[in-house]
């Protein structure tokens, strides 16, 4: 079990269980949300528990995007066309996530400058990513 708070500390977040890596995102959207990149440790619906006050933003027909309304903090992203769908949380919420590796990386031939990761980790460009999730539109320009 991992617990983490937002800048401020209104919203906390336990979860019981997670899959043991994150993932980073250079679509376009992600980096308006983030400012750079976003980078998310996937967590099963079921294995989170969020108290103190949230914010949501339906960011996409299909997906929100979440918020503490006090202090910014960004606290995750998930689909909404399904109750059960995993949170894809914002890894800096938790402490402990500095000992958990990151596993994928999408939309790497859109990064910013000087955001290449390294590692030996799964990567996807644009092309590759939306031939496997044509439920999107497509990265922003």
């Amino acid at each position: 079990m991992i617990t983490g708070h937002c800048l401020c500390g209104a919203v906390r977040v336990t979860v019981a269980d997670h899959g043991g890596f994150t993932g980073a995102c250079h679509c376009r959207m992600c980096q308006r949300w983030s400012g750079a990149l976003f980078v998310s440790l996937s967590v099963p619906a079921a294995a989170v528990t969020v108290t103190g006050p949230v914010a949501r933003y339906q960011s996409t027909p299909f997906a929100e995007r979440a918020f503490c309304p006090t202090c910014g903090s960004h606290l995750w992203m998930r689909d909404t066309d399904t109750a059960d769908a995993p949170f894809e949380l914002m890894p800096g919420l938790f402490d402990a996530a500095r000992d958990i590796p990151l596993a994928s990386e999408i939309y790497t031939d859109r990064a910013l400058p000087g955001l290449a990761l390294a590692g030996d980790h799964r990567r996807a460009t644009r092309a590759e990513y939306e031939a496997k999730h044509p439920h999107l539109a497509g990265d922003l320009p």
